[in-house]
Order: C-alpha cells, then sequence, then structure tokens
C-alpha cells in the first residue's frame, strides 16, 4: 500500500516505528532451554579466559590515578575565589562535584572489594590466578607435602587443571620429591585427550621422599617455549632460597618467564617466607594458602588492598578538609587543602601505635647506664672473686722440681700427687691442688646465683627501648637516623623507636642533637642542645615531620655530625654516635671504617651501630644504591664498629638477633657454667680415690638424700669369679685344639661316661702350658675366636660350638670416608694441602682402581705355541689408560661412593679458593707468621695505585694482623726508607688505629728488625739495581738471620719483573703472590658450586700464577678429571652388566631350543 492511499473505514491507519532500545543478538535467542545453557556457558567460559589479567595489570585501568580519583583531581574541579574579608585565596567546590567525587570513590572501593572477591573463588582461591598461556606446573610431592593431605591435594589440583590450566595453549606437568617425574618430555599442545591424561597423571600421584626443587628447576628451565611457571610447594626446599633465586636469574637472563609460587598447606611459616623473597627477588608473584586461616597473603590481593587503603584515607580527607558550607557550594582555603594534599604521603596507609603523634611520657633513669663491659667490671666473676683459679689458689701448689747430682737429672716430687689432686691451670701448668668439698659446694651454690643475675640483666637488655638502642651510655650524645627511600615502609617503626628513646633514656644526658640521612643530611639544631623536656619534646615533633628520600650517605652524616655537633670532642669526655640504619652505606667499608677509626681515635668517643633488620622490598620501584644481603651488612657494620671501639646491636621485628652487651654476659654464664662443671669434676675424682663417705659427710642432709638416690640407681658391676684349675684347662683347649699328651691335663679335663666308672687318680701339677704359650706367641697378635666346649658320649672326645670367627682381611680396598675441615685454616696451599689433597685422603682414582692384578697380560702356552688371555679376563670389563689395557674390578656402588666423596672433596678445594679470594687476602694472600713486615712500594710508578693499596692495607691491618694478635711493622720504600715503628709491635686496637692513620699518608716519591720471621714485599716492578745483586745479599742476610721473604706483584706485566719475585720468593723460603683474575675465579667458583661437576672443560679457572691459588687450581683440576673418569666408568660398568645379562639370556634360550629339538627327532 503507498503512502498517499485513503485508509478503509474502521481499520487504524499503518505507522512506521523505528525501536532505539533494542539489543543485538547475543546468542541467547532461542527456541530451546538446553541451548539457551549451553550458551550461557560457553559465555561465561569465554568471560573468565578474558578476565585473565594480574592485579598490577589490572590496577593500569582501575588504580585511584587511571580513574582520575585522587586528591589532585579533585582539586582541579574547584574554582579559584578570593576572600573580600582577608583578601586570602580559596577555593570553591558545587556540593554536587563533591557528591559525586565520593560517589565515585565508593565505587571504587566496591569494584575492588569485588575483585578481591572473585580472587578468592574456586581455584583462584587456593592457587592464585594462572598467567600466561604456556605453563609449566611445577608439584611438589615430598613426604611432608603430600602425606597426611594427599587426596586433598589432588582434588585441587583436579579443580585448577578444570577451571584455568584447561584455557592455555600448551602445559607441561613434573611432580618433585627426592627425584623428578614428568609427565611428558616435553610441553604439550592442550586438547581433550591431554587434559584426559593430566588427570589421571594428578591422581596416580604419590609421597616422594624430600623437595628438591633445585634439579626440578634444572629440568624445567631448559625448555625455551614456555612462557610461565607455577611452583606448587607444601614444604621447606632442601635448598636456599638465595641458591634458588640466583639460579633462577642465571638462566632466565634476557628471557621474559613469569614465576608464580604457590605455598599449600603450610603450617610452618618457614615455607611461606621462603617462597615469598624467592618470587620478590626474581619478579615474580606468590600466593601462600591455608585452610585454618582466613588470611591470604598474595601479591594480587596485597596490591588491591592497599589502593583500597588509598582510597579510604583520600574519603576520610575530604570530610576532614571540607567543613564550611555557603549555599550549594563547598569552600576551603587553599592552603589547606595543599598541606593536606601533601601531607597524603604512603606513611598515611601504615599502622601506627596508640597515641604515636601524642607528646612524650618523659622519665628519669633512677641509675646511669653502662655498657656489660663496665657493668661486669664490678659484678663479673673475678670482680666478685668467684674465678675458680681464685677459689682454689690458697690450696693450690705448685709441682716441685729438684738437680740430685747423684742420678745427674731432675727428679719431681711425688708426694703432693698422692695426697692432692692435680688440675691444670689457666696458663696451661698443671698445680697440686688440695680440695674441699665444703667449700666447693657453697662455690657452686654461688655460681648459681651469679647467672641468675646475668639472665636477670640479659632479661632488662631485651626489653623496652634497650631492645632497640641497647644502652645509651655516653653524656654528649648525637643520634644518626637513616630516613633513606628503601625505609618508606618502615618510618613508623624507625619514628616509635625515637620516641621510646627520648622518653626513657635522653632525660639524664647533658647535650644531645638528632641528624636525619638519605642523599642529603638534615639536622634537628645546627648544634648539640641541652637535654630538658622543652628540648625532647621539640625534637620528637620534628621527627614526625620525616619524610624518606634518597639513598644512604652516611659518610656525609659522620662528618657532620664530627665536625660541627663534636666539633670540641678532644676536650669533653663520655661522647657517642648512636647510627639507625637498615642497610649498607653509599661508601666503602674501608673509606668508612678508616674514617672513623681516625675520628674516634685519641678522644673519648665511640661509634654504635642499631641495623635494623627489614626486607628490601621497595613499593616505589627504586633500587637502592648499593645492596648487601642481611649477614653481608651485619658483618660491614660490625667490622666499622669494631674499628671505632664501639658496640654492635643488630635487632628486627621478631627479636635481637645478636648484640655485643648481651654476647658478653652470654661468655660470663658460659665462664661460670664452666666453672661449676670443673667443681664437680674434681669432687667426683676425689670420691673415686678416697671413697665417697668422706666427701659425703661434709654435704648438707637434703642435698645428701637426693645424691643417694642417685648413687643407688646405678648399677653395681660385679667382679669375675677366680677361675679354678679345671676351668683353667678347659680354656687351654681353646689354644690347643690337637690335643697334648699331658697326663695331668688329661686327668683334669677327662670326664666319665657314666656314674659307674672309674676316676682315675689325680697326678700334680707342676706348671701351666698356657702360660709358656702366652709368652711364646706375645708379640704375634692372635685373632680373637670365641667358642664354646662341651663333652660328647664318646669317650673323652670334646666338641666346640663356635660363636665368633676371625674377621677376613679384604682384598679389595673400599672407598674411605674424606674428613674434611670445617673451617678454614690459616696456612700455604702446600700445608693444606699435605692433609687434604687427593692422595692424602686416600681417593687416588689410578691407585684405588688398577692394582698391579688389574694389567691385562697374556702368558705363553707352549702346546699351543702361542699367547693367552687368563680365565678371568672375560669376568671384568676392560679399558686402555695411558696405551695400557687393564681391568675393572670395582662394582658401581663403589664407584656412586667414590663420586659422591670426591663431589664433597672438591665443593672444599672450591671453597678454599674463594676464602683466599676474599677479603685482604685477595692482594696480599695469607698471612701466616707472627712477626712479620709489610714492606709497600711507593714509588712514582704506584701513584695512580696507592689509593687502592691503602684501602687493602687497612683491611689488611684488621682483618688478619689483629685478629691473629701478630706483632708487625710497616715500611714504605721509594727512593727514600720510612718506617712507621723501629721495632715490630703488638696488633692492639690502638697500634692498628696508629697504623691505619700512617698508611693513610701515603705519598708518591739496611734493614734491621729483630725477631722478624717473614717480609712481605708488595711491588709493581723490578727493582732499581741488579736482580742477581739483590739476590745474592738476601742470601748472605738469611746465613745470620733466617727470613721468609713473601713478594706480591701488584700490577705488573713485565715477565722478568715477576720471574725475579718468584726466585726471590722461592730462594728465601717464601711464596710468590700475584691478584690476577680474581674476579673471574670468583665467577668461576659460583658455577661450580651452582651448575656441578658434570663438565671438565667448562667452567675452568683462570690461570693463577700465585703459588697458593696455582697448587689449588691444579688439584681441582686433578680431582675433576678423576671425577669425569669415575662417571664414566661407572656408566661402562652398567652398560657391559646389561651385556652380559643380555648374553646370558640369550645363551640360556639357545639352551632351551636345543634341548626341545633333541627331544623330537
Amino acid at each position: 500500500m503507498g503512502s498517499g492511499t485513503v485508509p478503509m473505514k474502521g481499520r487504524p491507519s499503518w505507522h512506521d516505528i523505528t525501536i532505539t532500545d533494542l539489543e543485538s543478538d547475543n546468542g541467547l535467542l532461542v527456541t530451546h532451554i538446553n541451548q539457551t545453557q549451553d550458551l550461557l556457558r560457553v559465555q561465561k567460559r569465554k568471560m573468565q579466559s578474558n578476565e585473565v589479567q594480574t592485579t598490577e595489570e589490572w590496577l593500569r585501568n582501575h588504580s585511584l590515578e587511571s580513574m582520575q580519583l585522587t586528591l589532585e583531581d579533585l582539586l582541579k574541579k574547584g574554582d579559584v575565589v578570593l576572600n573580600a574579608r582577608n583578601a586570602s585565596e580559596q577555593i570553591e567546590f558545587t556540593a554536587k562535584t563533591v557528591v559525586n567525587f565520593e560517589s565515585k570513590l565508593t565505587e571504587a572501593l566496591e569494584l575492588y572489594h569485588q575483585r578481591i572477591q572473585w580472587l578468592l573463588e574456586d581455584s583462584r582461591k587456593v592457587f592464585g590466578l594462572i598467567k600466561g598461556n604456556k605453563v609449566g606446573v611445577l608439584i611438589d610431592v615430598s613426604d611432608i607435602s603430600c602425606g597426611p593431605r594427599l587426596l586433598e591435594f589432588q582434588k585441587d589440583l583436579l579443580c585448577l587443571i578444570d577451571e584455568q590450566l584447561c584455557y592455555k595453549k600448551q602445559l607441561y606437568f613434573l611432580s618433585f620429591g627426592t627425584e623428578i617425574s614428568s609427565l611428558w618430555e616435553n610441553p604439550t599442545n592442550v586438547n581433550v585427550h591431554v587434559l584426559h591424561e593430566a588427570r589421571q597423571w594428578v591422581q596416580e600421584l604419590q609421597p616422594s621422599g624430600g623437595c628438591n626443587l633445585l634439579k626440578a628447576l634444572k629440568k624445567v628451565l631448559t625448555m625455551r617455549e614456555l612462557n610461565s611457571l607455577l611452583l606448587i610447594i607444601g614444604s621447606c626446599p632442601d635448598q636456599s632460597s638465595e641458591m634458588l633465586s640466583d639460579y633462577i636469574q642465571q638462566c632466565t637472563l634476557g628471557r621474559k618467564l613469569l614465576i608464580h609460587a604457590v605455598t599449600y598447606e603450610c603450617s610452618n611459616h618457614v615455607p611461606p617466607a621462603v617462597l615469598k623473597n624467592l618470587a620478590e627477588v626474581v619478579g615474580g608473584r606468590y600466593h601462600c594458602y591455608s585452610s585454618k586461616s582466613e588470611n591470604y597473603d598474595s601479591s594480587d590481593v596485597c596490591l588491591l588492598l592497599c589502593e583500597s587503603q588509598k582510597a579510604k584515607n583520600v574519603l576520610n580527607s575530604i570530610k576532614e578538609t571540607f567543613q564550611g558550607r555557603i549555599g550549594d557550594s563547598v569552600i576551603g582555603r587553599i592552603q589547606d587543602i595543599s598541606t593536606e594534599f601533601t601531607e597524603l604521603t604512603p606513611t598515611s596507609f601504615l599502622p601506627k601505635p596508640p597515641k604515636h603523634e601524642g607528646p612524650l611520657v618523659i622519665q628519669m633513669p633512677g641509675f646511669l647506664a653502662k655498657t656489660s663491659v663496665g657493668w661486669l667490671k664490678t659484678n663479673g666473676l673475678k670482680a666478685k672473686k668467684l674465678s675458680l683459679y681464685q677459689v682454689l689458689a690458697p690450696n693450690a701448689f705448685s709441682p716441685v722440681e729438684e738437680f740430685v747430682p747423684i742420678l745427674q737429672k731432675t727428679v719431681s716430687s711425688t708426694l703432693h700427687e698422692k695426697a692432692m689432686m692435680q688440675f691444670e691451670w689457666h696458663d696451661g701448668t698443671v698445680k697440686n691442688v688440695h680440695v674441699d668439698p665444703p667449700i666447693l659446694y657453697d662455690y657452686q651454690k654461688q655460681l648459681g646465683r651469679m647467672v641468675r643475675t646475668y639472665e636477670r640483666r640479659i632479661n632488662w637488655l631485651s626489653i623496652a627501648s634497650r631492645r632497640i638502642w641497647g644502652t645509651v651510655c655516653g653524656q654528649r650524645v648525637v643520634i644518626l637516623v637513616d630516613i633513606s627511600v628503601t625505609n618508606s615502609l618502615y618510618i613508623i617503626h624507625i619514628q616509635h623507636s625515637l620516641r621510646l628513646l627520648l622518653e626513657e633514656q635522653m632525660s639524664n644526658k647533658d647535650f644531645f642533637n638528632i641528624i636525619a640521612f638519605g642523599s642529603d643530611i638534615k639536622s634537628w639544631k645546627p648544634e648539640m642542645v641541652p637535654s630538658n623536656p622543652e628540648n625532647l619534646q621539640n625534637a620528637w615533633r620534628w621527627v614526625l615531620s620525616l619524610q624518606c628520600k634518597g639513598s644512604r650517605n652516611v659518610m656525609s652524616a659522620l662528618r657532620r655530625a664530627v665536625e660541627v655537633d663534636l666539633k670540641d670532642k678532644d676536650k669533653h669526655l663520655s661522647q657517642g654516635l648512636y647510627l639507625l640504619t637498615t642497610g649498607v652505606p653509599d661508601q666503602e667499608m674501608h673509606a668508612v671504617s678508616a674514617y672513623v677509626a681516625d675520628v674516634c681515635g685519641g678522644c673519648d668517643l665511640h661509634l654504635h651501630v642499631c641495623l635494623f633488620n627489614v626486607n628490601s622490598f621497595d613499593p616505589s620501584g627504586i633500587i637502592p644504591s648499593r645492596y648487601a644481603s642481611p649477614n653481608e651488612t651485619a658483618s660491614i657494620f660490625r667490622e666499622i664498629v669494631h674499628a671505632a671501639n664501639g658496640r654492635f646491636h643488630w635487632f628486627g621485628e621478631t627479636g635481637i638477633y645478636e648484640s655485643d652487651d648481651i654476647s658478653i654476659i652470654v661468655t660470663e654464664m658460659e665462664k661460670a657454667v664452666n666453672y661449676s662443671q670443673k667443681c664437680a669434676l674434681l669432687v667426683e675424682s676425689l670420691k673415686q680415690r678416697s671413697g665417697s663417705h668422706l666427701v659425703n659427710q661434709f654435704i648438707p642432709e637434703e642435698d645428701l638424700k637426693i645424691l643417694l638416690k642417685k648413687e643407688r640407681s646405678r648399677a653395681q658391676e660385679l667382679l669375675p669369679p677366680k677361675p679354678t684349675a679345671l676351668t683353667l684347662a678347659r680354656m687351654n683347649i681353646k689354644d690347643n685344639h690337637e690335643g697334648e699328651k699331658n697326663a695331668a691335663l688329661r686327668a683334669l679335663t677327662w670326664r666319665p661316661t657314666s656314674a659307674k666308672a672309674e676316676i682315675p687318680p689325680p697326678q700334680p701339677v707342676k706348671e701351666w702350658p698356657q702360660a709358656s704359650e702366652k709368652k711364646k706367641h706375645k708379640s704375634k697378635k692372635q685373632p680373637q675366636i670365641s667358642f664354646s666346649v662341651f663333652y660328647t658320649d664318646k669317650g673323652k672326645n670334646v666338641g666346640a660350638v663356635y660363636r665368633k670367627y676371625p674377621k677376613t682381611k679384604s682384598v679389595r680396598r673400599s672407598v674411605p670416608f674424606a674428613t674434611l675441615p670445617k673451617e678454614n685454616e690459616i696456612c700455604s696451599s702446600k700445608e693444606w694441602l699435605n692433609k687434604y689433597s687427593i692422595k692424602k685422603l686416600k681417593l687416588y682414582l689410578p691407585r684405588m682402581m688398577f692394582g698391579p692384578n688389574c694389567i691385562h697380560q697374556k702368558k705363553m702356552v707352549e702346546s699351543l705355541h702361542k699367547k693367552v688371555s687368563a680365565k678371568y679376563c672375560t669376568i671384568f670389563p676392560s679399558v686402555e689408560i695411558n696405551g695400557i689395557v687393564k681391568h675393572l674390578q670395582f662394582q658401581p656402588k663403589e664407584l656412586e661412593d667414590y663420586v659422591e666423596q670426591m663431589e664433597r672433596v672438591l665443593h672444599c678445594y672450591i671453597q678454599r679458593i674463594q676464602w683466599l679470594l676474599s677479603g685482604s687476602r685477595r692482594l696480599f694472600g695469607t698471612i701466616l707468621e707472627t712477626k712479620v713486615c709489610i714492606l709497600i712500594d711507593t714509588s712514582g710508578s704506584m701513584d695512580p695505585y696507592l689509593q687502592q693499596v691503602t684501602k687493602e692495607l687497612t683491611s689488611l691491618i684488621w682483618e688478619q694482623l689483629r685478629k691473629s694478635n701478630a706483632r708487625f711493622n710497616l715500611l714504605r720504600f721509594a727512593e727514600d726508607i720510612d718506617t712507621w715503628q723501629e721495632c715490630l709491635v703488638e696488633a692492639t686496637d690502638e697500634t692498628c688505629h696508629d697504623a691505619v692513620q700512617w698508611v693513610s699518608k701515603f705519598q708518591a716519591h739496611a734493614f734491621c728488625f729483630q725477631d722478624v720471621e717473614a717480609l712481605y714485599v708488595l711491588t709493581d716492578g723490578k727493582p732499581d739495581t741488579s736482580c742477581s745483586l739483590i739476590l745474592k745479599e738476601v742470601e748472605k742476610i738469611r746465613k745470620k738471620q733466617t727470613i721468609k721473604i713473601h713478594t706480591i706483584s701488584f700490577n705488573c706485566s713485565d715477565r722478568r719483573a715477576n720471574e725475579f719475585l718468584k726466585k726471590l720468593a722461592s730462594q728465601t723460603g717464601g711464596r710468590y703472590h700475584r691478584c690476577i683474575g680474581d674476579v673471574d675465579g670468583q665467577l668461576t667458583a659460583h658455577r661450580m658450586l651452582t651448575e656441578g661437576f658434570d663438565d671438565e672443560d667448562d667452567p675452568v679457572f683462570p690461570f693463577f700464577e700465585g703459588d697458593d691459588l696455582k697448587k689449588l687450581a691444579q688439584e681441582v683440576a686433578k680431582a675433576r678429571s678423576f671425577l669425569i673418569q669415575a662417571k664414566s666408568f661407572r656408566l661402562l660398568l652398567e652398560k657391559w652388566n646389561l651385556d652380559q645379562k643380555d648374553k646370558f639370556l640369550k645363551k640360556k634360550k639357545s639352551s632351551v631350543i636345543l634341548t626341545d629339538s633333541r627331544s623330537y627327532p
């Protein structure tokens, strides 16, 4: 019908209707309910697969910054107006703007809550969100992980496969316990059959020993096609997190691999901490699940909670800031809003203690604090006259020795030895002591009371502010506080620590100041001020305003404190610097140590370090300028503190890890316990000599009853009965198996067959033949044989039953267990290898495996007129060694034991090389003697390197000379000679400080010391005079005085100069050392310890020219070659055994066939 036609009567006209709100067909416009449900299920799976985003990726579009919901975004929505009354600028917001902004923040909070709820549903609750489309799954099946909860674990794994892993492109499954087991050899594309195999494999998992995660990583990280790795662990790995993280970082270098670590139902807190640390170090994600706890520690959830807290803080700031309302607008001062915005730092998200920002509650200490060293001067065992040697001294007498002219020798008196007890004195001598039990008993009681006093002292040091700072003892105190950016999450802890210090320990000081340092230095006051309540309150308000930024410029903070606050340090007593920090300083340890040793020497100034152990995670992503592990950091500050005569205190959130104050108290307690044990030994020795009744009469009745009960409980040993003549005769049969015709013996050993038999008269026995037998065979050791003798029914025959047979000597040498040192010994490599070389450990492979009987030989047989091999040649496999055919007579198990021992030896060798390449030993080698002189070349060619040599020499003084209490001197030579001291001096703290100061003044431009054992000469080239002339002069000097000369080649590439230094050291019995290849050596050692010793040619140590390193590197190469040979021999034996087994089966089969053919002609 056209548009111009007239409509019919009674019928409405047609209209073109356009539907604008009609939704597009989404596939659900169907006519059957089953089809609708299928489409809904498919749509839900597509939605799930599209939402696989980590929280970090999801927040890129839903964070407060991306949704423009920060306070800065709110400020942009307001209008600036001028107040006519006070001409101040104000910012005006409409009520609608503020309400809309608050509603959007509320919606964002709800969105974060929904995301968290979604993450804690289904398999995501147990394993987290799995990212990546080519996933490798490593499952821990150790006994601890799978033993008690295997069925539940398998159920959760099946749920993970059905809900998340089924959407991936490729999968790879591997289980690990003590050994590893994989489902497929390579990653496999996902399909229905692959998922079915995975489900069956999961249902067949069984517990398998330990948790060898490193072995599983070595297997899976070789598969380059994987882009995601899922670690599911229920127990603590066998390897440390540092070793695992280093291995992952090395294998994933230049490769993008997502690491997702999951801890499953761990009752112990150690595995989650290890996996969390591992994930953070390698840049991965972690998820910790426990069905017993509702708190889920997950990287995804933590990010959402942090963002949610930011939104809540913005809402609170809006409510606190906008107070006045005019009409439908909200007005506030621009200054107030800006201040509110700038104060919204990450610290506002951190939990705070109660009344954290309130005023201080200052306490006045009732007594002056003392260090534990000072406290023990009045409360120690020696101060209380409770040292064991002080107690025994009145009754202790030295042995009397006199020369007897008639005997022409010195004779010692034995009277005291019989009447008294011998006791070793503290100086190593033995004295005769009269033991008085009542005195020793009372002395032990006093020791017990002192131990309880020391325990109370330790408890007092472990509470309140002393748990963080130790005891603050100085009267003029400067506090240095680390506010670097890495402490952003711990600023509340640092502020609270300062609050406790100001409240409890600073009110009785004379003067104080606080310096905060990051990259820049902030001082509370220009100089120190009196420590009164007003100044303490002002200092606390200043501490509350601190914000973390920058790195750790410790040196600048120390310089500021020493040069400004403590500029008159020489005029005052009792001064202290207290450094609170969380990591290593920006400067090198040698520089800081040298500086503090210089400024603290000669005055009463000490540097004390309080190290706060925190995690190294930085939320802003800023990497610190220098990083070290907690143990390395503690070691660095320990050296710095000891150089400054201070105290070291290391603590964390869980308690005190190390404290010099507590350590010295613990040492005193151990000394008291040791004294008490020695008293008990003295009393026990007296009881054994004189009888217990002489001692018991001096012990009180109550204590005596307890001791008597213990004595009665002990089993008393009875003496064996005295043998009769008949017994001796029967025992004689053991040594006379053939019998003797001695009538006397026959009479004693004869027994009638019945009671009616007549007994012959006995004859006198003149002597026992067994005595003469013993004399004859006394020198020759007889094998121990145990048997019982009995009479038989026939005549006078005697029978015997053997109970113990003589031990047979084994012809084959078993693999010995290598006894290796637990700590590094201070000796040369030559001396060290004399005790721990492969030959000394009896692990020399050719000598163990190939004796004289192992050589394959052929002998001429005259009847055959040719050479024929021996019969045993077909029994053992053969190998060719250096052109000679030899037989292997070892078993695979013995070779496996040899491989295990050799790997232990190699680990020991490599750790020794690492030790030689560390610290001052890298440049100077190991100082062996106790009376040494160090000669340093300061000629013009050494000018560019003097600063480096100075640092290393400072380290040598403190690290080796001071620790060994050596007597030493220093000498520098160029055109002239300059000595530090006129003679050798002992290495005390004062002399070491003085030596470091003298070394720091090095500039570029007839020797006679008494009692010098060795010289250590460091130079960079040949001498100005003739080398042969020097060698001759040195030989003349050695005829008068035996001195070893150890030479050190520093940055010298002249071959002739190095050869001269080698000759000089060799001629005088010294060692040659050259610090070259140390970096490559450390890297090679690290690779060997982490990668193993499977390849003999990679990695290989660089060529060391120094004697110590060269000998060790050669021994390592020899050990590696033996290890490779042993492994190849083991494979050869296993293959040979399989071949022999196959030959036997074929032979048996052929014989069966032959028998059958004969049965049926």
